[in-house]
């Protein structure tokens, strides 16, 4: 888990950070080829962001059905900085609903997951079924009958925790703020649903094992880092020096119509040299000569999708990341925690019918990914350290030129197209 440095540059030091109401927030004249940063850094862009996105018309990430699969089962998860109880009813239906009590707004589901009849607060003991209904109220009647207790016409019904509306897509769950979004399959559009019924299409998942870590950044920047393939062969030594993806390969940066979702593809070459020259080994400081690996298992590439892609990574608005690195499978769900901070809750998972020696070739893999990943890793820091900039420095913006201004799909990994797109819709839904 990242632990934050002290930070020198203190919110209200520069304009960026400004929480009075007079302040107008304006995009640059530019247009989308700029940046400002105080979209990172705003406190008051932040609740906005809460407001119009994660509580707007949009489908939140919950779980995995593969995490509550018997009645019973439910799992603490967060919508936005929201938290959120997912149940598996007796009936089998899964609700989502707020982890908060009526009574006093205690988060009152407290263990990560698990199973039971019944959620009971810890602070007054009201308890709640698997539906997220309230069900009983110590001493509701009072004691005996003598004073105290509910008023006569308190009603359990209209004291319910909030609950969300559920859409469910091949084992995934999604839940929404709004009654009124649009049905999932059309929020994610057929761009990226071609990649996402790749994974988990027709397959039960097998969990395989949780990561959690904290990350010092704005959430928008984990985005834009997985729109954003020109860091990929510029940073990732691993990525470069082994094959996965490097600059000459068959590779996309797709989008929806929208901007908001986007997959970042490549094909490992069978023969890193027929892509990899030395003019681009020059341009790619992270490419490691000295590199070898001391178990060639690490890089088999089973082939067990009908994709060309070997590795697709996805960004689902808002706050979903869906992995295929090789065979390593896994999701990240993005948990905002104020303008400068991020919670990043990992899954990994393979198939119920995988075999063991598949399984331990997933977890060998799944070294890549996590906190701590040979890929991971260096996105956080990364990450972290563009925040240190763009909350210290008196400048404010940043510019997204590569490619020109197109906005969208690209076949190249030096354009930043589908960043630009994302912006576009934020503006928009930001009222920027």
């Amino acid at each position: 888990m990242f632990n934050a440095d002290i930070v020198i540059g203190q919110p209200g030091q520069f304009p960026k950070d400004r929480l009075d109401a007079d302040f107008e927030y304006k995009w640059p004249a530019a247009g989308l080829t700029e940046v400002p940063d105080w979209i990172y850094t705003s406190p008051v862009i932040y609740e906005r962001e809460i407001e119009r996105i994660f509580h707007g018309r949009t489908w939140n990430f919950v779980a995995l059905e593969a995490e509550i699969p018997n009645p019973g089962d439910f799992k603490r998860s967060f919508v936005g900085p929201t938290p959120v109880v997912v149940t598996r009813d007796t009936d089998g239906s899964v609700h989502v609903f707020e982890n908060r009590c009526a009574h006093r707004g205690v988060e009152f589901c407290r263990k990560q997951r698990g199973n039971a009849t019944e959620l009971v607060c810890p602070y007054h003991n009201w308890s709640y079924d698997m539906k997220g209904d309230l069900q009983g109220i110590p001493f509701k009647r009072g004691i005996k009958g003598v004073g105290g207790g509910m008023p006569k016409d308190f009603r359990n019904a209209e004291h319910n925790p909030k609950k969300l509306k559920v859409a469910i897509l091949h084992g995934v769950v999604f839940a929404s703020f709004k009654d009124d979004v649009e049905p999932l399959e059309e929020y994610l559009t057929p761009e990226i649903l071609k990649d996402f019924e790749v994974v988990f299409k027709g397959r039960k998942l097998k969990v395989l094992g949780f990561y959690r870590n904290e990350l010092p950044g704005n959430w928008k920047l984990y985005h834009e880092n997985l729109k954003d393939p020109y860091h990929a062969t510029l940073l990732h030594s691993f990525l470069v020096t082994f094959g996965l993806l490097v600059a000459g390969s068959k590779s996309a940066m797709i989008a929806d119509p929208s901007g908001r979702h986007g997959t970042m593809a490549s094909a490992k070459p069978d023969n890193v040299d027929s892509v990899l020259d030395e003019a681009s080994k020059k341009e790619m400081r992270a490419f490691r000569e000295d590199f070898k690996l001391a178990d060639g298992r690490f890089l088999e590439y089973v082939r067990e999708f009908d994709s060309p892609w070997s590795v697709t990574m996805q960004t689902i608005w808002p706050n979903l990341i869906v992995q295929r690195e090789l065979n390593t499978l896994g999701i990240r769900h993005i948990v905002p925690n104020g303008p400068h901070s991020m919670i990043m809750l990992w899954t990994m998972f393979g198939y119920e019918g995988d075999s063991e020696e598949m399984t331990r070739h997933r977890l060998r893999q799944g070294n890549l990914m996590g906190p701590s990943g040979f890929l991971g890793l260096e996105d956080n820091e990364a990450i972290k350290f563009m925040q240190e900039g763009v909350r210290r420095s008196p400048s404010d913006h940043g510019i997204l030129k590569l490619g020109g201004d197109t906005e969208g799909s690209t076949g190249s990994l030096i354009d930043e197209a589908s960043i630009r797109a994302m912006y576009r819709q934020y503006r928009e839904t930001m009222g920027l």
